[in-house]
C-alpha cells in the first residue's frame, strides 16, 4: 500500500500504543507466571500478536477484553512443536530460551526479512546451559530442545540485548543458579526494562555493569496486574513532528521510563526545539532547528526518527552508532542515505560508524520504506517540510509497531 504525505503543518496531543518491548516482556513472564495475569493498555501490532500467539503455543491462556487488555492463564505446556515468531527480531530471540525450557524439541520459525537476521550468538550459549540445538547456518529456523539446566555461559551482546533478554527471563525457572557473562553489552536500557519487568513478577535478578548477570534457579513468576506504559519509540518519531513541523504533545509517556529512546529528548533540545515534559507528558514545538551531534548506539531505534530531525536543521548534524543498523528491518543506514537522496537531503556514510546528515530543502519524490516502519514513519515526517507530496511505497508496514500511525497523523494536521 503506499500513501501520499503533503506538506504542511501539525499541532494537537496524541497517544502512541503500548511499547511493545515491554508488552512482550510482560507476555512473556506472564505464560512463565502461576495464575492469572492481567495486562492492561495492550496495542495490538504485529509483534505483540507475534509475542501473544507463541505464549498460546507454549501453553498459555489468552483471553482479550475490550479494546486494550489481556487476561493470560499461565503455564508452559507446549501445545505443538513449532513457534512461528512473524518478523519480530524480539520474540525469536525472547522465546527461543522460553522454549528451552521444555523438554520435547521446538522449531521456531519466523517469515519475511527475520529470515535474514542473525540468530547465530544463540547457539553456543544455549549449548553450554544444556539445551540441544539445531541452526540453520545461524539463521531462522532453529530448533531447540531442553530443558535449559543453568550454570555458567558467556554471551557475544554487541548486535543485540534481545537474546540476553530472552536468557534473564528463562534462567530463573532453571534447576540451578546461572552466572552470564556478557561482552561487548549494547542498548543496556533494553536489559534495565528486562530487569524492571522480571522484578514486577517477583523475580530477582543481581548484574554488575551489564558484564556479568546473575540469576538464581529455582524462582517463580506470580501474577500480577500490569498496565502497559507508552511506546518512547513512537513518541520519539510524533514528538520530531511537532519539532520540525508544528506543536505536538504526546501523553501516556514518562520522561522517567526505562526505556531507551527517551533520549529522543535530549536530541531535540540539542536540535534548538521546545521541549517540556511533565510527568505523563512531553510536548515538542518548533523553534529555528541547527545541527546537532548525538550518539545512538544505545538506543539506535531513534535512527530514522534523528534522520527527520536532521533533515529539517541548518547545517551538517553528525550520528554515531550505525553500526547497530545492518540488521534491523532493513539495513536502516543504507535506507536512509538512498530514501532521503531522493528527497534532496545528503546522508554520507563513509565514516566507520557514523552518519553526516546535511539539512536543507526537501524534495517531493517518491520513495520506499524497505518493509520498515520505521523508515515508513521517518518519510512521512520529512514529507511535511516538502516542496510537494511525498509517495511512500509499502507504508502498510507501519503496522509492525503502530498500526495506526497515518490516522494520527492526519488527526493533528492543520
Amino acid at each position: 500500500m503506499d500513501r501520499t504525505v503533503r506538506p504542511g503543518r501539525v499541532e494537537g496531543t496524541l497517544t502512541p500504543p503500548c511499547s511493545k518491548s515491554y508488552a512482550q516482556r510482560a507476555l512473556a513472564a506472564a505464560l512463565l507466571a502461576e495464575g492469572e495475569t492481567v495486562l492492561r493498555n495492550i496495542e495490538f501490532c504485529d509483534d505483540t500478536r507475534s509475542a501473544m500467539h507463541c505464549i498460546e503455543t507454549l501453553g498459555a491462556e489468552v483471553r482479550r477484553e475490550g479494546e486494550d487488555m489481556l487476561r493470560i492463564r499461565g503455564g508452559l505446556n507446549p501445545r505443538g512443536d513449532r513457534l512461528t515468531v512473524g518478523e519480530s527480531g524480539l520474540a525469536t530471540r525472547l522465546f527461543t530460551p522460553v522454549a528451552s525450557l521444555c523438554g520435547t524439541p521446538i522449531t521456531i520459525e519466523g517469515r519475511g526479512t527475520l529470515l535474514r537476521r542473525p540468530m547465530g550468538m544463540m547457539t553456543e550459549p544455549l549449548r553450554r546451559l544444556g539445551v540441544e540445538v539445531s541452526d540453520n547456518g545461524g539463521y531462522l529456523p532453529f530448533r531447540v530442545c531442553g530443558p535449559i539446566r543453568g550454570g555458567e555461559t558467556e554471551v557475544d551482546g554487541s548486535v543485540s540485548s534481545q537474546f540476553i533478554t530472552g536468557l534473564l527471563l528463562s534462567l530463573p525457572l532453571a534447576r540451578q543458579d546461572t552466572t552470564l557473562r556478557v561482552h561487548r553489552a549494547v542498548s543496556t536500557p533494553y536489559l534495565d526494562m528486562t530487569i524492571d519487568t522480571a522484578e514486577r513478577f517477583g523475580i530477582e535478578i543481581v548484574h554488575r555493569d551489564y558484564t556479568e548477570f546473575y540469576i538464581p534457579g529455582g524462582q517463580r513468576y506470580r501474577a500480577i496486574d500490569l498496565p502497559i506504559e507508552g511506546d518512547w519509540s513512537a513518541a520519539a518519531m510524533l514528538l520530531v513532528l511537532g519539532a520540525t513541523a508544528g506543536e505536538v504533545t504526546v501523553r501516556n509517556i514518562s520522561p522517567l521510563s526505562k526505556q531507551a529512546d527517551t533520549a529522543v529528548c535530549r536530541a531535540l533540545v540539542r536540535a534548538g526545539a521546545a521541549v517540556i515534559s511533565e510527568p505523563d507528558a512531553v510536548t515538542a514545538a518548533q523553534r529555528p532547528l541547527r545541527a546537532f551531534e548525538f550518539d545512538a548506539t544505545q538506543c539506535p531505534d531513534l535512527f530514522p526518527a534523528l534522520a527527520a530531525l536532521a533533515a529539517a536543521a541548518e547545517g551538517v548534524s553528525l550520528l554515531r552508532g550505525t553500526s547497530r543498523l545492518i540488521h534491523k528491518e532493513s539495513n536502516r543506514a543504507e535506507a536512509i542515505r538512498e530514501e532521503y537522496g531522493k528527497l534532496g537531503i545528503e546522508v554520507d556514510l563513509s565514516e566507520e560508524d557514523t552518519m553526516r546528515i546535511r539539512g536543507g530543502r526537501i524534495h517531493a519524490a517518491r520513495v520506499c520504506s524497505h518493509g520498515d516502519h520505521r523508515m515508513a514513519m521517518s518519510l512521512a515526517a520529512a514529507a511535511l517540510r516538502a516542496d510537494g507530496p511525498v509517495e511512500i511505497e509499502g507504508a502498510e508496514c507501519v503496522a509492525k509497531s503502530y498500526p495506526g500511525f497515518f490516522e494520527d497523523l492526519a488527526q493533528i494536521r492543520r
